[in-house]
């Protein structure tokens, strides 16, 4: 008898457990409607940079738009395309209606190299809509520590002719520019758009 009673408690212990992990699972998504507080996520800033056309380009620009940010260089040999690849198949799988509010965005953290010229043809390769930004070096570094993100030269280069070590992560931000979720280099192009659908989604 005792032990029934004991395996009864434990199942119940379990079956709360995984109640209170779901929930926070979900509340993680439902919380990019609620006004930033204690505990989220301060990340991000302006992207006041340099547009791939060769203008300037504004942060008010974005005003409305959910942005999904990845921060790479044109040189980069294999992170940098798959990721970007699965940021354009993500984005062709949404309804366009849903698509059609967010702004995809390249970052270079490679300025010295990724020119306005370099990175209009380079973002051409992967999606119509991608704005392909680079900016000086002060400018770069700056918005790299705004948004957290890890960006470095290999020590072994040969002048122009090096890697840049950085952080593979694509962001979204929503429309008030904060962060809403992130996704991993490992992220399928139908997780990366199952989850924007549902953010995107739940807080227009």
């Amino acid at each position: 008898m005792r032990q029934r009673v004991l395996i009864l408690v434990l199942v119940v212990m379990a079956a709360v457990s995984a109640a209170i992990a779901a929930a926070l699972v979900a509340r993680s998504d439902r919380s990019a409607g609620r006004a930033p507080g204690v505990g989220e996520v301060q990340l991000g800033g302006p992207l006041d940079l340099v547009h791939h056309t060769g203008r300037r380009f504004s942060e008010a620009e974005l005003a409305g738009k959910y942005r999904l940010v990845y921060f790479g260089y044109t040189y980069c040999p294999d992170m940098c395309p798959l990721g970007l690849h699965t940021m354009a198949e993500a984005l062709d799988r949404l309804p366009p209606e849903l698509a059609q509010k967010i702004q995809p965005i390249f970052v270079s953290v490679d300025p010295e190299r990724d020119t306005p010229a370099v990175l209009k043809d380079y973002v051409a390769a992967f999606h119509p809509r991608l704005v392909g930004l680079t900016g000086t070096v002060e400018e770069i570094e700056a918005v790299k520590k705004a948004w957290r993100v890890y960006a470095r030269k290999s020590e072994q280069q040969r002048g122009e002719d090096y890697l840049v070590d950085h952080s593979t992560f694509t962001y979204l931000m929503g429309p008030d520019g904060r962060y809403l979720a992130h996704f991993g280099h490992g992220t399928t192009p139908e997780q990366m758009a199952e989850r924007l659908a549902r953010l995107v989604a739940g807080t227009s």
